[in-house]
């Protein structure tokens, strides 16, 4: 397996974003060229799913697509994440950019509206748009428009070792913070630990006082402190303290702070061998910790992120992300079309069966067939609200500094306040 990073396949270099232009110009051949003047159509479409199982199933909807509709060309250019970023970064500066390109939408996206090189779909997709998950579709809008279409989500929650839990008298996962950290410390008494985490990494800390802030504060703070630059609220203190609280408690296997996410000492490696009873991970958590362990099976369960009580929050809101198209400003009808196309249930049910991606589009929950994908599915379909990763909500460097400063609240440098104004600081200098 290739290394992996969640934040590197969620946020992109700022740099990518001091565009040049706002697309536009060239001939068919260059992306951003569309018509070749004789009623043809050649459509540029950049993704990042470059190896199987979502390679052929692209190639298989391209190729139906255009024998439905013999007047385009679909010109199809798979990358690898990185490599996605920096071919994106040359053509933007260089005034053009693909007629349909990946997207994680939040902060990065919100920049690219503001340059001009995403088309507003809000019309355009209003007649098929209530057939997208409501869940999906909140990363791609901003200030009421929608800006890219979904095709992928998933959510942060708890995994843990049911084998673990009852070797420490614990018989259902815990509800609420207070629950929480009982369980943590019946696992430490009965010497086990209990959290794995990749304190190298970064950004796996950053899951904690984010969803802390979601139930203490509330999705609409987290949102107000966006657009006011300013975090300077009593509610996000408290969330470091109450993460404080937890660190507090020693939960987490030794050498965290060196370990990272997915080296055979890291943070999955240490969940699959049972070496801990929880991480609080992702959707690909399960795939993570074969790759670089054990298979844990049917010990492998899942929970939400327990309600604080008093919080602000609801215990049904989920914390996430996935991945979507953005169309550029200037590309021809038939790149919606074709999102559409691909959009429709038959078609995205598809690429759900391979388990690479879970459902987007309404009425294809039962084409997931991963056991543990399911427990994502069921809870991700119960939420009432849904918070992107906050590494990717906010600009890069608001999310690079969230990442930093959570990382030395968990290590002990830093005070709840700290944190709190370091990231205030960040936004402004925005």
């Amino acid at each position: 397996m290739r290394s992996f990073s969640r934040r590197s396949v969620v946020t992109m270099a700022a740099a990518a974003l001091l565009l040049a232009g706002c697309g536009g110009g060239g001939d068919g051949d260059q992306p951003g060229g569309n018509a070749a003047g004789n009623g043809k159509v050649t459509i540029e479409w950049w993704h990042i799913h470059n190896i199987e199982p979502m390679l052929p199933v692209w190639a298989d909807l391209v190729k139906e697509y255009q024998a439905k509709h013999p007047n385009v060309t679909i010109k199809v250019t798979p990358l690898q994440v990185e490599n996605f970023k920096s071919k994106l970064t040359t053509v933007t500066q260089s005034g053009d950019a693909p007629d349909i390109f990946h997207t994680w939408g939040g902060g990065v996206l919100a920049q690219q509206v503001e340059a001009g090189l995403v088309k507003d779909l809000t019309g355009d997709i209003a007649s098929w748009s209530d057939t997208l998950s409501p869940v999906a579709l909140q990363s791609y809008q901003i200030d009421g428009k929608t800006y890219g279409v979904p095709h992928d989500i998933g959510m942060v929650g708890f995994w843990y070792n049911k084998k673990l839990f009852a070797q420490a008298g614990i018989e259902e996962p815990p509800t609420t913070w207070s629950g929480f950290l009982d369980a943590v410390k019946k696992l430490k008494a009965a010497g086990i630990t209990p959290i794995s985490l990749a304190g190298k990494a970064k950004w796996p800390g950053h899951y904690y006082w984010a969803y802390l802030s979601m139930r203490v504060a509330g999705l609409d703070a987290l949102k107000k402190a966006a657009e006011t630059k300013s975090f300077d609220n009593p509610d996000f203190v408290t969330a470091g303290q109450k993460l404080k609280e937890l660190v507090d408690l020693k939960p987490f296997q030794e050498g965290f702070l060196g370990a990272d996410y997915d080296k055979p000492d890291g943070q999955a490696a240490t969940m699959g061998n049972g070496k801990a009873a929880m991480e609080l991970m992702g959707q690909w958590a399960p795939s993570v910790q074969r790759d670089t362990s054990k298979d844990l099976g049917d010990d492998l369960g899942f929970f939400p992120f327990p309600a604080v009580e008093g919080g602000k929050g609801a215990a049904t809101d989920s914390f996430g992300g996935g991945g979507g198209n953005a169309v550029a400003a200037d590309a021809p009808p038939e790149a919606v079309d074709f999102l559409k196309f691909i959009s429709q249930p038959e078609n995205h049910r598809k690429g759900v069966e391979t388990g690479a991606i879970f459902p987007a589009v309404k009425g294809t929950e039962d084409a997931v067939k991963d056991k543990h994908a399911k427990l994502v599915t069921e809870v991700l379909g119960k939420s009432t609200g849904f918070q992107l990763y906050l590494d990717q909500a906010y600009p890069p460097a608001v999310g690079q500094q969230v990442n930093d400063s959570v990382a030395e609240l968990i290590a002990g440098s830093k005070t709840p306040e700290q944190v709190v104004a370091d990231i205030t600081a960040a936004a402004q200098a925005e």
